[in-house]
């Protein structure tokens, strides 16, 4: 995990224990939100999707790169998003709720941006650019901060959860945004460099 101490003292109730009670939370809170709008998007007919999925190249659809994850095209597409999403998202809390924010604002905004320049023509709606983010900080962040317990883990989700890179290919179904993938899994590397920078400069200060 990442440092949670602070001059080498650990902070006032920033334990494992804690921060998994936390996490469970979070992430709960963002998944009944995911399937509250989803309902909501049902019962309009699916209205929502095509006013604040993303819309590549569009002027107005930049502004889509806030709302696109939100949407799905249907209840098995929230489905099949909802259990990584669970699982990497709990996995990168336990850093913290920092770590997660940070990870999980890199890979919805560049996801977007990427979607938005080389995206198809159909409107992208759903999560799986979260998910690909959130799993790739996993992978690369233990590389980054050379801890071992972080490789180890990466190692254990790759052989998991690695089939699941092959949605970053041009070759996948035509209905998978892999733009969205590759974006998010990007996003989750950039995360994973900007907060052991960090985390080195917070040690270097501390000595």
């Amino acid at each position: 995990m990442l440092d949670s101490t602070r001059n080498g003292s650990p902070r006032a109730g920033d334990t494992t224990a804690a921060r998994a009670r936390k996490g469970l939370l979070v992430v709960g809170l963002l998944v009944l939100a995911l399937y509250v709008i989803e309902v909501i998007n049902a019962l309009m007919l699916r209205s929502l999707n095509g006013t604040f999925g993303l819309r590549p190249r569009s002027l107005d659809g930049i502004l889509d790169i806030l709302t696109f994850p939100l949407l799905h095209a249907n209840l098995a597409h929230l489905f099949s998003n909802t259990l990584p999403l669970i699982i990497f998202g709990f996995l990168v809390l336990l850093s913290g709720r920092r770590v997660f924010f940070t990870t999980l604002a890199l890979s919805w905004l560049v996801s977007g941006v990427v979607v938005w320049l080389i995206g198809g023509f159909n409107i992208t709606v759903g999560a799986s650019g979260l998910v690909f983010g959130l799993f790739a900080f996993l992978l690369v962040r233990g590389f980054f901060n050379r801890n071992w317990w972080q490789i180890l883990l990466s190692v254990v989700l790759f052989l998991s959860y690695g089939g699941i890179l092959f949605g970053i290919l041009p070759t996948v179904a035509g209905y998978v945004s892999w733009q969205a993938h590759l974006g998010g899994a990007i996003g989750g590397v950039l995360a994973a460099l900007l907060l052991s920078a960090q985390r080195a400069g917070t040690l270097r200060t501390s000595q």
